[in-house]
């Protein structure tokens, strides 16, 4: 913990309750915002993959726990959902280090925006139907499918999964947002848990660091949890895109950056 200046303390904890907001309102682990912290604090980006990870378990494990509590988790959903996680969480870990960094920056920003796209998609199918939900996907299918991206997600870019489960639960299993977020939240602590095992077995996990982001993050959970069931669906949907259209953005232009760097020496 002798790296740690006061300063970096400070932006660590504030990080890690801004992660713990997040995982509770919008169902995802918050490693969007963890990464990009990490790195700017100068740590390397497998790193802040790792670190990232660990802080996402104990945030979705806080968030869980109280929704747990107020009722409104399914752990059916959650494990179908969660137990194809464990293993591409693992292939997630371990094509991160293979992949070229501005390939997974800008997959990654694409991937954003196609969220936001199935989101729109599934409330027009919704008003088209007038209120009768029929699937031509097999249930089982798109819950495996579905649990599967988000641990794949998880080892590969620090994230907990949550950006893909939700747009994906509500087009392929008619999930209404809310459901679809509290059910995300429980399936981020198999694939966060997955995926920083993969990545300590590695030995890219920065304990101490992951612990003052963690501690942050379940207070921003627990608070944050409590007030979801509160919101109005159109507050929830506005900002769930409006915070995946900022992360399209961030991630396209560092996988620019990225790409930029990369070919520099090849000139010279």
């Amino acid at each position: 913990m002798e790296r740690i200046s006061m300063s970096d303390w400070w932006i660590l904890a504030v990080g890690g309750l801004g992660s713990g907001l997040l995982a509770g309102i919008l169902g995802i682990g918050g490693g969007t915002v963890l990464v990009p912290i990490l790195v700017s604090l100068g740590y390397s980006p497998v790193e802040s993959v790792a670190t990232s990870i660990l802080a996402i378990v104990m945030t979705s494990v806080s968030g869980t726990i109280q929704n747990w509590r107020m009722g409104y988790v399914d752990f059916k959903r959650v494990i179908w959902l969660g137990l194809p996680s464990l293993i591409t969480a693992q292939w997630g870990a371990t094509l991160a280090s293979t992949i070229p960094a501005y390939l997974l920056l800008a997959a990654f920003g694409v991937l954003l925006l196609v969220n936001i796209w199935l989101m729109i998609l599934r409330q027009r199918l919704m008003a088209n139907q007038n209120g009768r939900e029929e699937y031509s996907i097999n249930p089982t299918l798109a819950r495996l499918g579905t649990g599967g991206m988000a641990g794949l997600l998880a080892g590969l870019f620090g994230v907990g999964g949550g950006v893909i489960m939700v747009p994906l639960q509500m087009l392929l299993l008619g999930e209404k947002i809310k459901v679809a977020i509290q059910t995300s939240l429980g399936v981020i602590v198999i694939t966060s848990i997955s995926a920083c095992i993969g990545h300590a077995q590695r030995s890219n996990l920065l304990f101490w660091e992951g612990i003052i982001l963690g501690t942050g993050g379940l207070l921003g959970a627990q608070l944050s949890t409590r007030y979801l069931p509160k919101l109005p669906n159109q507050v929830v949907n506005f900002s769930f895109r409006t915070l995946l259209v900022i992360l399209a953005i961030y991630f396209l232009w560092r996988a620019v950056n990225s790409y930029n760097l990369m070919i520099l020496p090849m000139d010279k």
